[in-house]
């Protein structure tokens, strides 16, 4: 049977300002990280994006390389787009990246303006758009200066490829740097996408929130689940078939250790008391007191875009509950990575 999106798809999704920008987004976004590659089938593609536009999320996050293979989620979307989405466009915040290797050759990757271009060129062809509404530099390039990235990003409006340009993973150095470049050329970049989650606070402890605020920029937060530790996957102690540390996605096991999760469970338990799941509190927990625009999720299956979108009912949190989150997940008790780019 032929879907038809939920006339009240509205009602239940936040919408915040993009910093002192005029775009909103939705509190939750969904990744097309993992689960949109090859190695799923279409259907279940199908079916997270319609299930979680339904739920008024708006916005859809992609890169070049993701897949796998590189570039196969931009395709798997563009079907989506021409097909179930049809019509739908002026409705949709799409946005895409390029940094990290994509093919052969030394102009495959980093943030040369030859690499930028070619991208955004690729991924407009891969989807089937005349453009994407927020285009990234997805890593910091030590090795090209960053006027000329940030000149690519600027092009890349003007040609009209893309509305709004952002920064992913950039330090807080690197984006007061980024920050100045732009503005001086008139360029509309709005937004950063850090890593952050309970877990990981180098946004924090690297002073990139108090940046964002100062310079009026968003920011789109991923990896607020910590791939998945701050669900009930792990918590048994078993590993999943199906989960990303069995599949070597992106979670390594090592960090699944006995002690880590006795952490895991402890916020389990707070979340319990809060009536949420692990992964609700972990997505409220990052949109407390509003200094995130959005939460980046990714998704296997439908019921998961439902449950985050749960989060939203309680973002809200008592002194008491934020204490006793952080005698559990401070940086250091579970020992997950920190995601800049560069380090300071």
């Amino acid at each position: 049977m032929k879907w038809t999106p939920n006339p009240n798809r509205y009602d239940q999704m936040i919408y915040n300002r993009c910093g002192a920008s005029g775009l909103l987004l939705p509190a939750i976004s969904l990744g097309l990280w993992h689960n949109f590659g090859n190695d799923t089938d279409h259907a279940t593609k199908v079916n997270i994006c319609t299930t979680a536009f339904d739920l008024g999320i708006t916005h859809f996050d992609l890169a070049n390389n993701y897949g796998p293979p590189p570039g196969s989620a931009e395709i798997a979307f563009g079907q989506i787009l021409r097909e179930e989405f049809a019509g739908l466009r002026d409705e949709l915040i799409i946005s895409s990246k390029a940094g990290y290797l994509m093919w052969p050759g030394p102009y495959g990757e980093w943030g040369s303006r030859k690499y930028i271009t070619a991208s955004c060129e690729q991924s407009l062809k891969r989807m089937g758009l005349d453009y994407v509404d927020i285009f990234y530099s997805h890593r910091y390039d030590p090795n090209t200066p960053l006027e000329e990235t940030m000149l690519a990003l600027d092009q890349l409006v003007r040609s009209g490829k893309a509305l709004y340009v952002g920064i992913s993973s950039y330090n807080s150095q690197r984006t007061k740097e980024a920050h100045s470049i732009l503005k001086s050329l008139g360029t509309p970049f709005v937004i950063h996408q850090p890593s952050y989650s309970m877990l990981n606070r180098w946004v924090e402890t690297d002073g990139l929130l108090d940046t964002l605020d100062d310079s009026g920029l968003g920011s789109i937060v991923f990896s607020p689940l910590a791939q998945g530790m701050l669900t009930d996957k792990y918590i048994k102690g078993n590993i999943p078939e199906d989960s990303r540390a069995s599949q070597g996605k992106s979670l390594q096991t090592k960090f699944l250790s006995d002690e880590n999760l006795q952490h895991i469970k402890a916020l389990n338990e707070i979340a319990l008391s809060r009536g949420q799941t692990l992964a609700q509190l972990a997505i409220a927990w990052v949109l407390r007191k509003g200094r995130v625009t959005s939460a980046l999720i990714g998704a296997s299956k439908p019921q998961q875009v439902i449950d985050c979108v749960g989060a939203l009912k309680n973002i809200d949190f008592t002194e008491k509950e934020l204490a006793e989150i952080d005698e559990h997940a401070k940086d250091g008790d579970i020992n997950l990575w920190s995601q800049s780019s560069e380090s300071n």
